[in-house]
């Protein structure tokens, strides 16, 4: 009887052992998520607030996620870590503290993918429908499509406010969270299908398009024209484009499907999933809002050549008092000491120089 007692014990200390270092390694990770996050998203909002030719008719998409992303790498994540932290059990069930935390985190969440998808649909119609691209794609299109994206998203989060759905503290989470229970599962199957697969699918099948048609310019080669002349695209650039594609595609899957798949067993078997992945797919899908400006817009020539000249610019305001102090300088020249007895030498006219005197070239290179 004190074996299976001493037995017990070491299994209760070992678990409690293992959800520590859970926390620890989770609070590590969400540190660095959320400071990746905020300078990641920072530089692509100031390179877009700061280069003109960037602010297209539909750069509105480009912000909205941008922002999204920079509230989850400020809000959301830091109440994460300090969850973690704190070994923090439970919220009461009817605390504004969570509530409101997870308000804003499945609004964020909800209008940083759409965007993001809307986002992607605007590229892809750019590359697939270059000739039509202007007409299909408006100022005023794109904020209806924001508005309805912003709209969607606030309705849908402050559904379990109202009675549809509920919000719960997730002790595997560490994050307050809608609640995936059977009881819930109306309301889990509306936000995790209309929410979060579609877009992904959408976004995984047109970049997976976009492959295909830069396989086939690859293989009979491209010529493009301008009012000028025409040049040969190089199947180079192609690659880039597939590589980069692909590695979107790739990295949307890997961060969102662990935490597919556990909202599924959740909701579907009532049990909670182990501490573990569910701490290590939450983060995930918090981790792509520093991947978000990375993979998706300074992965393109465009905002890779506004982020140089933005750093140009930047520079040349650090450098600019500097070299202005230093000519203050060079223009400040000793006094000569001269005699008080003597006197300047009478100036000549130009008029009046003998061609004895070579004149002095004064042609400034």
């Amino acid at each position: 009887m004190s074996i299976c007692v001493l037995l017990c014990k070491c299994l209760h200390l070992n678990a409690h052992v293992n959800m520590q270092w859970t926390a620890v390694v989770y609070a590590a990770l969400m540190i660095g998520s959320s400071i990746c996050s905020v300078l990641g998203n920072l530089v692509l909002l100031l390179v877009v607030l700061l280069n003109r030719s960037l602010q297209t008719d539909t750069w509105g998409l480009t912000l909205s996620f941008c922002l999204c992303d920079l509230a989850l790498g400020i809000s959301t994540i830091p109440f994460g870590v300090h969850n973690s932290l704190f070994q923090v059990k439970s919220y009461p069930s009817k605390s504004a503290t969570c509530k409101g935390s997870a308000f804003l985190f499945l609004l964020l969440q909800l209008a940083s993918i759409h965007s993001l998808t809307w986002a992607t649909v605007d590229k892809f119609t750019e590359i697939c429908f270059a000739l039509s691209y202007p007409v299909i794609f408006t100022a005023y299109r794109a904020k209806i499509i924001l508005a309805i994206v912003w709209v969607y998203s606030i309705l849908t989060a402050a559904l379990p406010l109202f009675g549809f759905g509920s919000y719960v503290y997730s002790e595997t989470k560490f994050l307050c969270v809608p609640n995936f229970k059977p009881s819930s599962i109306a309301f889990n199957m509306l936000f995790m299908v209309v929410g979060i697969i579609i877009p992904i699918v959408l976004m995984c099948s047109m970049y997976g398009y976009i492959v295909h048609i830069a396989r086939n310019q690859v293989r009979r080669g491209t010529f493009v024209c301008n009012e000028d002349h025409c040049f040969y695209v190089p199947a180079s650039n192609y690659f880039k484009s597939s590589i980069v594609m692909v590695t979107t595609t790739v990295c949307l899957l890997v961060c969102w499907l662990p935490y597919i798949v556990i909202c599924f067993y959740e909701t579907l078997t009532g049990k909670e999933s182990p501490q573990p992945a569910s701490a290590v797919a939450t983060w995930l899908v918090l981790f792509t809002s520093a991947l978000n400006p990375w993979i998706n817009s300074m992965t393109q020539t465009r905002y890779r050549a506004a982020l140089r000249k933005t750093l140009n610019k930047i520079q040349q305001m650090f450098e600019y008092p500097r070299k202005n102090s230093l000519s203050q300088c060079m223009t400040i020249q000793p006094r000569r000491e001269s005699n008080s007895f003597s006197s300047p030498a009478p100036s000549v006219p130009p008029a009046l120089q003998t061609n004895n005197e070579p004149q002095q070239d004064l042609t400034l290179v």
